[in-house]
This record gives C-alpha cells, sequence and structure tokens, in this order.
C-alpha cells in the first residue's frame, strides 16, 4: 500500500491526522506530513480510507496493491 498526497491541493484541514494519527500529521498549521508506505494491517487500512474520503478537497490517493499483477485472476 502507498499513499501519495497532492500538496498543491491540500489545505491543511487536517481531517486526514485527525482520523489516521499513525499515518498523518500536522507540522505547524499547513504543513502536512505523512508516511508513503504505512503497513497495512487491517485497521489501518480502514483508518486510511475514512481519512482519505473525509479529505474535503479529494487530495489523498490511496494504491492499495497488496499483490503482484500476475498473483490477481485475469490481470495481466
Amino acid at each position: 500500500m502507498s499513499i501519495a498526497v497532492d500538496l498543491n491541493r491540500c489545505q491543511g484541514y487536517a481531517q486526514c491526522a485527525f482520523l489516521a494519527p499513525e499515518i498523518f500529521t500536522m507540522h505547524g498549521d499547513e504543513a502536512l506530513l505523512y508516511d508513503p508506505d504505512p503497513d497495512a494491517d487491517e485497521a489501518r487500512r480502514e483508518k486510511l480510507a475514512q481519512a482519505a474520503a473525509a479529505c474535503p478537497v479529494q487530495a489523498i490517493l490511496v494504491d492499495a496493491v497488496d499483490e503482484p499483477a500476475e498473483a490477481v485472476p485475469g490481470a495481466r
């Protein structure tokens, strides 16, 4: 699992830091710090999904691919 945040779009509302503080933190009033490759147990995945959904400007992109493409049936 990997995360990307469009820092040009992020407005510092900090909803992500409130919902998933182990992944997202605010540094000062506007600077967002985050772990781009967090460990992904089920609880963290749920928190991360909630944090991404709660972003008012939809600046969080989550790539939830855990298996190589050849391991996914029907994938090329």
